[in-house]
């Protein structure tokens, strides 16, 4: 009886209804299985990257093999994953499985009970509730998968919901220490538990598994053969790499000039400042509100005199009061609701959410966003509600262009940041640049600088922020940022805010992006009742809202963030042409220290400057740990310490503990 056989496409089994394909892709192996009788096209987070591996078939099972790593699969279809060392990296989960040397050729005789490495249970469609199952490994620890708000780098032991939400991004894309990268996918809904016994994923509703595997030495190796698979972000524009000034919302155009003219005033660079929400008549009208912003072409003039870019807010809803609403609906460009009246959002209003997945509906928006905003001069998009965040978080409610939500939600965010990238170009940008709100395997080729959404003003967020940008590099997302000092619970006028801030902005200072934002207490009324004016501001957010002493120490890191450009463009040119996370952990670059793999609160920023954020109130010294593999200065003292060291660093509130590798030129641009 044969189950195997090869194809143009790879290696094939078929066995009792189950088709399991297994395809050469990039520096890995592409795996797609399904019950139904053809694979689904969608490629989703590939990109066509179709190479020759080698094949080999026997009486006891199949293996395929391409770059560094080899899958065999038994005539059951078991698949199990080595290196070219032959060492084990990842094997599917079957319980109960001993058969015997005696019973391979009689597998029709046997009857076995075992949990097996793929489930399928049958829904609607041709759809299926599937489980897939991976032997777990103790020593194993597991990295990645985007933006979740936890303490946890190490995701070995988590629970995560395959799932976007406001401050949660699903990126499954998981970095192991054992040598292997793996990419689930498939945006349809669902989790995955890193569990002591099994790993276990579970999509709700989908047509098939698709993952993708690759082996590497390091976890470089491994991150840099997923970026030829995914695609890398575009070379980031030199004016991105600098300071950002933000705060929710600046009401008014004139508002928004006196910021800005203060920040020029003071010698204090800019690069770029942000309108944001609300400053249009009303959602999906994709406009500057008159009464408000009367000139945004003079605006945009005098912040260009000032050398400052303009980013303006953009979300994808559209209330039935918009002057586009109508055509939208009557030409399927909003994502419909299987059940109730048609409305995803209340928000001031009942919305609904444009159809990003829809290739009719991206063009539609972005011309009206192109006349409205980027013919005025607008530099780039501030992309919100990117999940999207509807007010019914039910996904069995909603259908796309694409197909029923709980079959590919999660590509929302892509197909979001695609329509916009994707005119930018064709209208002549070099590298379009636009912040987003969430993000999926493969956003980052479409420009897709992520953020972490609206988190608390609290040191428990601040230390999830460290972990969330961390994972997020590792998942292949290297442009992210978090509104530095928190979004929502800061009040201008508490001393235990502004020590918070003071540390927040130390550590956005080495962010990839470094941008001030956030909805500070007392807020002030709205300005009217209608269009712009509906909402209320909040208070000051500029570096003089604070104190005097918070306000020098701000302005001390702003300055640094400059001197650091030089460097910072080079760890962007990494990023861009190898996926090279701009903040990394310390294994990254030291593999083989085994106790950089256990450092949970330390990150490298490009390759030489190490940064030991302080992550707890009222503290004023933290303990470091150097990797071995180099000496590393101090860059507030210049004392040298041997790599492999541990110490206790003095962190007084208006300073960050740096280090940076001996030799390395980083260390005159942060001692200047």
């Amino acid at each position: 009886m044969e189950f195997f056989r090869e194809t143009e496409k790879g290696l094939e089994f078929r066995r009792r209804g189950e088709t399991v394909l297994i395809t050469p892709w990039g520096d890995g192996l592409r795996v797609r299985a399904t019950k139904n009788s053809s694979f689904a096209p969608e490629d989703w987070a590939l990109l066509p990257r179709g190479t020759e591996g080698k094949i080999r078939i026997t009486k006891r099972g199949a293996e395929i093999g391409n770059g560094k790593i080899r899958c065999a699969a038994d005539p059951y279809g078991k698949l199990v994953f080595y290196n070219e060392k032959g060492k084990v990296l990842l094997s599917e989960y079957y319980r109960s499985w001993d058969y015997g040397d005696e019973n391979w050729e009689h597998l029709d005789d046997i009857t076995m009970e075992c949990q097996a490495g793929r489930q399928y249970k049958p829904g609607p469609g041709g759809t299926h509730r599937i489980k897939l199952h991976f032997a777990a490994r103790d020593e194993e620890k597991i990295f990645g998968m985007g933006q979740y708000q936890h303490p946890y780098l190490d995701l070995k032991g988590c629970h995560l919901e395959l799932e976007q939400k406001n401050t949660q991004a699903t990126v499954p894309f998981a970095v192991s220490s054992l040598g292997y990268g793996f990419l689930l996918n498939v945006p349809a809904i669902g989790r995955v538990d890193f569990a002591r016994n099994m790993t276990e994923w579970e999509l709700y509703s989908a047509k098939q598994i698709d993952y993708w595997v690759c082996a590497g030495d390091t976890p470089a190796e491994i991150e840099e053969s997923y970026a030829k698979v995914t695609g890398t972000v575009p070379m980031m524009p030199d004016f991105a790499m600098g300071f950002w000034q933000c705060k929710l919302r600046y009401q008014t155009q004139e508002e928004l000039l006196a910021v800005a003219r203060e920040y020029y005033r003071r010698k204090i660079p800019v690069d770029v400042i942000v309108v944001d929400y609300f400053h249009w008549p009303h959602q999906g009208d994709w406009c500057f509100d008159s009464d408000y912003w009367p000139d945004p072409e003079g605006m945009i003039k005098e912040l260009s005199d000032m050398g400052m870019k303009l980013m303006v807010s953009v979300w994808p809803t559209v209330d039935r009061a918009s002057v586009h609403y109508q055509e939208m609906k009557e030409r399927g460009m909003l994502v419909e609701t299987n059940r109730g009246i048609s409305v995803t959002m209340e928000c001031r209003g009942f919305e609904s959410f444009m159809d990003t997945t829809n290739p009719e509906t991206r063009e539609y928006v972005y011309d009206i966003i192109k006349k409205n905003y980027l013919d005025k001069g607008v530099a780039l998009l501030w992309l919100d509600e990117a999940e999207p965040e509807y007010s019914v978080p039910d996904w069995e409610l909603y259908r796309y262009f694409a197909g029923p939500a709980l079959e590919c939600g999660n590509i929302y965010p892509l197909t979001y940041a695609q329509g916009f990238y994707e005119g930018m170009k064709k209208d002549g940008a070099e590298a379009p640049i636009n912040l987003i709100r969430c993000a999926w395997a493969g956003s980052q080729r479409y420009g897709a600088l992520a953020w972490s959404g609206d988190v608390p003003s609290t040191f428990t967020y601040l230390r999830y922020q460290m972990t969330a940008g961390l994972n997020m590099g590792l998942a292949g997302i290297p442009w992210w940022t978090a509104d530095i000092g928190g979004f929502h619970g800061g009040h201008v006028e508490d001393p235990a805010f502004h020590e918070l801030l003071a540390r927040w902005f130390q550590f956005g200072t080495f962010c990839p992006v470094m941008r001030l934002h956030g909805n500070r207490d007392p807020h002030t009324p709205p300005l009217g009742t209608s269009g712009g004016g509906l909402c209320s501001s909040g208070a000051g957010n500029e570096i003089w809202s604070y104190t005097p002493q918070l306000e020098q120490m701000m302005e001390k890191y702003i300055r640094l963030r400059y001197r650091l450009r030089p460097y910072i463009k080079e760890a962007m040119g990494e990023a861009h042409e190898k996926g090279t996370p701009v903040i990394k952990p310390l294994f990254y670059d030291f593999p083989s220290d085994a106790a950089a793999w256990e450092v949970t609160d330390e990150y490298l920023f490009g390759h030489d400057v190490l940064c030991a954020p302080v992550l707890t109130a009222g503290a004023r010294e933290r303990e470091v740990y150097l990797p071995k593999g180099c000496d590393w200065v101090d860059a507030a003292s210049g004392l040298v310490h041997p790599g492999g060291t541990k110490l206790t660093a003095e962190a007084p509130i208006d300073r960050m503990p740096l280090f940076v590798r001996k030799g390395s030129p980083a260390l005159a641009m942060l001692s200047s």
